[in-house]
């Protein structure tokens, strides 16, 4: 089993296999940001499936495929079923805005995806394209309909709230999560870049309050997943709300993940910057034995924490960069 210097266990690997997309979230991604990776540098998929491979046989059990949107990638279905074949991978997971679910997600399902994450942070039009550039909602509802059919059971919707922005819709979201047997997660706005640094976030204890009059909502004691998100449950068990807190209440001693950016670097956490570059490596021919080693050596570096907090203007790079 992978272990960084304070004892954590690493059995998660968040894998971006593009830093593009094709909306402007303004938590996430500027307008007008022209600054991608060259696609000469993105790891190709027999290349992510080394990486990948290296990291379950050193004890990794979860991966999520994630970018940018990941569903820009060509051919990922593919991928996915290279990488669920893995001996010894237990969860194959993906993030997405669901804008290209629609036609791909029978395609995921077959090829071994198990559960999706789908980032939705309003059901009203108008504020979906205020916070995307673009008026994404009637394909995203799409695509949640195309992954119920296909079968995906339990699909997480991903809500930022954001003061005077979306912060009024958390009930509809609810009641949309419990007609169609979705989890709601509420995540915290990151200082992420220029963008997140001026996205204004909601605090979510007092949504937490708010929305457990409503639907009677008390903590549970399970984890859904392999994410750092507390979760609570209705009475009547059709609602779940998860809440995931990296500013107001971290979550860095539990901390069991990493993640890797489409040209193959390693970021070992968030809030910090450092990283590890596996792509020289692995286009100079190196070993099954070197690429252990080099991650060994990369999980050495993982930092005890963030400083969102204390030093917001620390990480320039925004989400799409690291791979959300």
């Amino acid at each position: 089993m992978l272990s960084d210097r304070f004892g954590r266990a690493i059995d998660y690997l968040r894998l971006s296999v593009t830093d593009r997309c094709d909306l402007r979230c303004s938590y996430c991604l500027p307008k007008g940001f022209k600054g991608f990776e060259e696609p000469a540098h993105w790891l190709r998929f027999d290349e992510i499936e080394r990486v990948a491979a290296a990291f379950v046989r050193l004890g990794t059990r979860r991966i999520r495929l994630t970018g940018g949107e990941p569903l820009l990638r060509r051919d990922l279905p593919l991928l996915a079923g290279r990488l669920a074949a893995l001996p010894g991978l237990s969860d194959l997971s993906l993030s997405t805005n669901a804008t290209q679910l629609e036609r791909h997600a029978e395609g995921l399902r077959r090829s071994g995806v198990s559960r999706l994450n789908v980032s939705l942070d309003s059901l009203r039009r108008d504020c979906v394209a205020e916070l995307t550039g673009s008026d994404s909602l009637p394909k995203a509802l799409a695509g949640l309909s195309a992954a119920k059919a296909a079968g995906f059971e339990r699909i997480k919707i991903n809500m930022v709230p954001i003061a005077g922005v979306n912060d009024g819709d958390i009930e509809a979201m609810a009641e949309f999560c419990i007609e169609h047997g979705f989890i709601l997660r509420l995540i915290e706005a990151m200082p992420m870049g220029d963008s997140g640094r001026g996205t204004r976030g909601s605090e979510l204890e007092p949504i937490l309050a708010r929305l457990s009059r409503r639907f009677g909502l008390s903590e549970l004691s399970v984890s859904l997943g392999g994410g750092p998100a507390r979760y609570w449950g209705s009475r009547d068990g059709r609602f779940t709300l998860g809440l995931i807190t990296p500013i107001s209440q971290h979550f860095c001693a539990s901390c069991n993940r990493v993640r890797m950016s489409v040209d193959g670097t390693l970021y070992l956490c968030l809030g910090q910057e450092q990283r590890f570059e596996l792509r020289p490596l692995l286009r100079a021919g190196c070993s099954d034995a070197e690429l252990d080693g080099a991650i060994r050596a990369a999980i050495e570096l993982k930092p005890e924490k963030h400083d969102f907090r204390e030093a917001p203007a620390k990480v320039m790079r925004f989400m799409s960069q690291t791979g959300g």
